[in-house]
């Protein structure tokens, strides 16, 4: 088991002052490693840290949008400066704004969507880059989604966003492999977590339910073990891949 361990290394986890991000952090705090909890939110954020801090982990808030070049760069910063050289970076902060036809998308929403969903988390890994190479190695785990893999009528441009950033995961594992940096993505299917409410809430969280082979719609913890285990030495050669964590939604045949 001590191949799951994180002791010693550093963590940034973006989103992380509630849901799926909140639960990662705790994971990986859990697991040894001193994270930062970041947000836009700073109240939040620095309630989750002194969470984690009050149960004997290591984690310092320090708010950030990530789609503001200078603020990610203030935040790897921070993280060198408060707790080290950064070891696993989760790039989990996402933007939907939309929901319904992409033929009404306003063009200040789509960009909203991509810089947030695929600009920020390419700034966040360039400037990590360099601490990563001087550790020896290091983790990116990108927190896309299932619904890069099918077409949606709800929230088609968010959907676009987490294709690409399953291609920008195979992009960089390539890019990065010679460094012993391993690039990765997550998959969730639907969560039960304020980001995805409109999605789960009534008659459409029912449906899911009942079209997936476990019966239940995903918690935020049920997403951050598959953050730990690619974190840790136990995944140590695995890179570029995207791990589905639907409950076996995309494997049914509709009857």
């Amino acid at each position: 088991m001590n191949r799951f361990s994180l002791s010693g290394k550093v963590a940034v986890v973006t989103g992380s002052s509630r849901g799926i991000g909140k639960s990662i952090a705790i994971s990986l705090s859990d697991a040894g490693a001193k994270v930062v909890i970041t947000s836009r939110d700073s109240k939040v954020c620095s309630d989750v840290a002194n969470e984690i801090n009050s149960h004997g982990g290591t984690a310092i808030a320090y708010s950030c949008n990530v789609s503001d070049k200078l603020q990610v760069k203030n935040l790897i910063k921070e993280c060198h400066s408060k707790l080290g050289p950064i070891d696993i970076l989760v790039c989990n902060a996402a933007s939907n704004p939309a929901y319904g036809s992409m033929v009404e998308v306003e063009d200040t929403v789509f960009e909203k969507i991509m810089k947030t969903n695929l600009q920020g988390p390419m700034w966040l890994i360039n400037f990590s880059i360099p601490d990563m190479i001087k550790n020896g190695g290091g983790s990116i785990i990108l927190i896309s989604s299932v619904v890069a893999n099918a077409g949606s009528k709800l929230i088609g441009t968010y959907a676009m966003s987490k294709a690409a950033m399953n291609q920008m995961t195979r992009n960089y594992a390539l890019e990065l492999g010679e460094k012993n940096i391993r690039v990765n993505a997550i998959a969730p299917g639907l969560v039960k977590t304020h980001f995805a409410k409109a999605l789960w809430d009534g008659k459409g969280g029912k449906r899911w339910e009942q079209n997936t082979p476990l019966k239940r719609l995903a918690e935020p913890e049920d997403i951050s073990g598959v953050a730990i285990f690619l974190a840790s030495k136990a995944s140590q050669y695995i890179t570029g891949q995207t791990i589905v964590v639907d409950g076996g939604f995309t494997i049914t045949d509709g009857s």
